[in-house]
Parts: C-alpha cells; structure tokens; sequence
C-alpha cells in the first residue's frame, strides 16, 4: 500500500504525527495480512480453468485470465463465482476500485457469501486515499462476520478499526483472540504476531509475554480444505450390502444398477443441496462412469446449492479440481 500521510484527510484533521504514523503502519500491515488470505483463497487451478496454458506451454498472464473472464461473463453475467474471481484478478493487478465494483456484484448475486464481504472491504480499504477504514468497508466487514464470524480478513481490519479510532488494546484482544484461532501453516500467521507487537510497542501495551505463550491453531495442512482428499478415498460409497448384490448380477445389470445408485443421488441433492459430501460424492460417481458432462452439470448445481456457504463450496472446488472435472 502507498503511503497516504501527505495531504490525506487523515493528516489535516487534527490527529497528532504519531497517531498519524500509527493509522498508516496498521494500515499497511492490515494489507499485508488481508491480502494473504485474499490471494489464498483463489487457487490457481481455477485460474488455469478461465485461462489455460498458452500456446508455448507459459501460464496465463493475469490480465489474460482478466480478459477471459470478462468475456466469460458477458455471456454469464448471473456467476456469483465469475465475479468472485474477476474481484480477485482486478486485485492482484492493482484494480482497487474495479474489484470492489466486482465484488458488489458477486453480492448482489450472493448476498449470504461472507468471503465476498470480506473480499469487498479489503477493496475498499486498498481503493481509498484516506489514512483510515471508511464506513463502507467497515460495513462489509461486519456483515462478513454477522455471516462467518470466523472470517479471518473481516476480524482482522475490524480490529484495526478500533484501533485507528482509539480502542488499541480492545483492538490488540481481538489481534490476540484471532491469532489463537489462527492455523499455524496460514499465510498470514506470522503477520498478525507482527502487528500485535508493534502495536503494542507503539502504544506502550505489553504483549510480548503473552505472544511468548501464544499457540496457533493446528495447522490444516497446506491451509486448505479436506476436499481434494475427500473426493478420493474421504466419503464412503456402497455399502457392502449393495456392492454384494451388484456383484451377483450381470454385468449389462450391475451397470444399470450403478447407473440408478448415482442418478438417486443426483435426485436426493435436488432434496437436500446443503449435503456437501454428497455433491463431492456425485462428482467422484460421474467422472468415474465417463460422464463428464453430467459432472460439469453436478459442479454449476453444486456451486448454486453452496454459493452462501463459503467454506463447502471450497471443500466442492477442490474435490472438482482433483477429479478432473471440466471447467473445476
């Protein structure tokens, strides 16, 4: 983030060269830490899926994926997920403004889904010329955490917030309450230990022992969800009852009898889409009988059931990609 100290409304309304100072450093960490959980939570398999590799075997650039996108959703223009990513893309360039626009629109399509939220505040916080968190961002934060009080970005520039506006050790409780909930292996874990300490040092707050008996959470292994596994070997299929008697049939029989096994599932998704294993478990079912496109079909239904469920939906892209289903 560029420094805004010189002739921001921050720097002419009054606050002292320090408290000046310090709404800049917070401001800059919070970017730091914000946009480690941004860009982690775009894998690049779904770039790769907007954009494949070019003809020389070099990945997209990113203003190829931007460009791909673009078009995608001029054909597309109700994917909440197409917005998602574009929010993103419009982000790793420096896009501010237009990944906030981005964002709005993902919202409008998905109102319930917090990582949009999120992902909208930190735009607008990274938009502004102003030393501080506007209203609107802090909004979109709280409606994030209203949705998902768990949302590492939103709890993050929330605390920031207070203590931009005075609450430095309500802000340096909420630091510390996030880092205990923090994996050990996420992005941003050693970034929020960081802020915590120079806060505290700024404002003559002790930290430094409790930082010292400070754990993380456990790492999730690579930071990401049990989908890829999931799709493999996670969620259990036949039961040994139903593979018997599939066995004693006749081939031309066993296959329809899987062939109904699948389409039921497919019919009790329809029933009850909240069941992310059970979309995992469809997806795994067709790329293993051939059907590809029945497994594109699976994946877009999938993402619609989910699109307010942040955390599934992710656990659903990640068993997609690892299946290898089109377009994952």
């Amino acid at each position: 983030m560029t420094d805004t100290t010189t002739d921001s409304p921050a720097s002419q309304g009054g606050f002292g060269a320090g408290r000046i100072a310090l709404v800049v450093a917070a401001l800059i960490a919070a970017g730091a830490v914000g946009y480690k959980v941004y860009t982690d939570q775009t894998p690049s398999t779904e770039i790769a899926a907007v954009a494949p590799l070019n003809a020389d075997g070099a990945p997209a650039s990113v203003d190829q994926v931007i460009a791909a996108l673009e078009a995608k959703l001029q054909d597309k223009p109700d994917d909440a997920e197409g917005w998602r990513m574009l929010g993103w893309s419009y982000f790793e360039t420096g896009r501010f403004a237009e990944s906030a626009t981005a964002m709005r629109r993902a919202i409008q399509l998905a109102p319930g889904n917090s990582e949009y939220h999120s992902m909208l505040g930190e735009a607008l916080v990274m938009a502004s010329n102003d030393a501080a968190i506007s209203q609107d961002a802090r909004a979109a934060f709280k409606r994030a955490t209203e949705l998902d009080p768990k949302d590492a970005r939103a709890r993050y520039f929330l605390a920031a917030a207070k203590d931009i506006d005075g609450q430095h050790a309500a802000a340096i409780e909420d630091w510390f309450g996030l880092l205990a909930e923090t994996p050990a292996d996420a992005p941003y874990a050693k970034d929020i230990r960081d802020v915590i300490r120079n806060v505290g040092k700024e404002r003559g707050i002790e930290v430094e022992k409790r930082l010292a008996s400070a754990k993380f959470a456990p790492a999730t292994g690579g930071f990401k969800t049990d989908g890829a596994a999931a799709a493999t070997a996670g969620i259990p299929g036949p039961s040994p009852d139903q593979m018997a008697a599939a066995a004693a049939l006749p081939q031309g029989q066993q296959d329809m009898m899987v062939a109904q096994m699948v389409d039921g599932l497919a019919d009790r998704l329809k029933r009850e889409p909240g069941d992310t294993d059970g979309w995992i478990m469809l997806l795994r079912s067709r790329m293993q009988l051939g059907e590809t496109a029945k497994a594109q079909a699976a994946l877009r239904d999938a993402t619609a059931a989910l699109r307010n469920q942040a955390a599934d939906l992710r656990r659903v892209r990640e068993a997609a990609t690892a299946l290898g289903v089109p377009g994952a």
